[in-house]
């Protein structure tokens, strides 16, 4: 039996970077990245808006977006027309439903073929669809080389490299059953989001995602009048992304910068400018990856120096956590100053296995798999 539509009774208010959320803090306004590709001078962009008028960081997302904590009153707009020019805004009425995923250093080294191009592909055509503007904010699209790192984050559209021939659609986070060759992936996965849209009309237009419709994957895949192979099984979410020096195929080397609980101060950001050599990638793991460098030994010693985490053995790899106090006013505790001195001291809880400490029983921002959570009670922590 297929569970019954989950029926919401408000619409999506997802923060965009025009359509801001009020949080205790300030307004926080949450820029999307598809595929996590930025320019040296986007991100440099980012960082003079994060400096000027916002708290002076950046924080990064699990869906390999950006957000501006902070943003100071009557700054929103000024804010809207530095992304705009920085060409992080090409499309005011879709700005929210932009959320792609893409395999980290795909077409540089592991996978079976290269995704980024699908990303621009797919991002130009939402983008160019005027009723694309209806996404809900949450929904979310994944484009996997074949690696498996992004295909089981349960994105409501994902492409899945199958081989060099075959590409499988996944719809809520399983396989489809639909297969397409690489060249007609986009074009599936664009009217696989215009099957959502009119499947969730169709159940009374309150779903924000894929899974809360009734038979949802079954219903739009069979929308789209195409044959059906046996699914496969999808590979399941990775704990942890890449760290450190990773090796490309063409013999030169990336740095991937894990960034503590996600906040990226402006200085850290313009230090990452600096030594990219070309375009950087943020990831669903709140890293950003610094690829073909040519010696990346002396880059590497200025990225640790300046608190950014190449050790595949830190801790930080294995915890999160909620904004807390001062960003929600709903938060009993200081998030994530406690995690920082429980890192720094070496006395995380639940002997150092993966964790998400939060400030309330909501648990947002709870990562998907195993992980123990760590919640603020007005006497302390307790492990939940």
């Amino acid at each position: 039996m297929s569970p019954a539509p989950r029926i919401r009774e408000r619409a999506d208010a997802c923060p965009g970077a025009l359509q801001t959320h009020a949080a205790a803090d300030g307004a926080l306004a949450r820029v999307r990245v598809p595929g996590g590709t930025l320019t040296t001078v986007r991100l440099l962009a980012l960082s003079a808006a994060a400096r000027e008028l916002g708290d002076g960081a950046l924080e990064l997302t699990s869906r390999g977006n950006v957000q501006l904590r902070g943003v100071r009153d009557g700054a929103v707009g000024e804010l809207g027309d530095r992304l705009a020019e920085a060409g992080l805004l090409p499309s005011a009425t879709h700005e929210t439903a932009r959320n792609v995923l893409a395999s980290v250093l795909s077409g540089r080294t592991g996978g079976l073929l290269d995704v980024r191009p699908w990303v621009s592909a797919f991002d130009g055509g939402l983008c160019t669809d005027p009723a694309l503007a209806a996404l809900p904010g949450r929904f979310l699209a994944a484009f996997d080389d074949g690696r498996g790192d992004v295909a089981g984050l349960g994105a409501d559209v994902g492409l899945l490299a199958l081989d060099a021939g075959r590409v499988a659609l996944l719809l809520g986070g399983t396989d489809s059953g639909l297969r397409c060759p690489p060249s007609e992936a986009v074009g599936l996965a664009l009217a696989a989001t215009r099957g959502f849209l009119d499947e969730r009309a169709a159940q009374g237009g309150t779903a924000w995602r894929v899974a809360e419709l009734e038979d949802g994957p079954d219903r739009i895949a069979a929308a789209l009048h195409r044959s059906r192979a046996e699914p496969l099984a999808v590979p399941p979410a990775l704990t942890t992304g890449p760290a450190g020096t990773v090796h490309q195929d063409d013999g030169r080397s990336a740095l991937v910068a894990v960034v503590p609980l996600g906040r990226l101060t402006a200085s850290q950001a313009e230090l990452l400018a600096d030594t990219a050599v070309g375009d950087l990638q943020l990831t669903p793991w709140r890293s950003v990856v610094v690829p073909d460098l040519t010696d990346p030994r002396a880059a590497a010693g200025a990225l640790a120096s300046a608190g950014l985490v190449l050790d595949t053995g830190s801790a930080w790899l294995q915890v999160t956590a909620c904004a807390g106090r001062p960003g929600c006013a709903k938060s009993l505790a200081d998030v994530r100053s406690d995690v920082v001195r429980a890192v720094a001291s070496g006395n995380l809880p639940a002997n150092g296995a993966r964790q998400h400490w939060v400030g309330c029983e909501r648990r947002c921002g709870r990562p998907s798999g195993e992980v123990v959570d760590v919640i603020a009670t007005a006497t302390g922590y307790r492990i939940g």
